[in-house]
């Protein structure tokens, strides 16, 4: 797979984690687990994915799409 798909890929993946950030799907809802309102425990699901694909980010793709600096300054 070429730099280019791979960037296309991960900014891909970029906009839809942003998309899912807000949980519009769930305004009204008023259920309750553990204690906790049903939106608190999506944001918490929301965050671990976030956290394990910025991992894999950086053990994959770091740097991608980053231009390197020449010697000459």
């Amino acid at each position: 797979m070429n730099e280019y798909t791979r960037l296309v890929g991960w900014a891909a993946i970029a906009v839809a984690l942003a998309a899912l950030s807000v949980p519009w799907f769930m305004w009204g809802a008023d259920g309750v687990v553990a204690g906790l309102p049903v939106w608190v425990w999506y944001h918490v699901g929301w965050l671990c994915l976030t956290a394990v694909v910025f991992w894999v980010f950086t053990r994959r793709a770091w740097g991608l799409g980053v231009e390197g600096v020449s010697r000459d300054g």
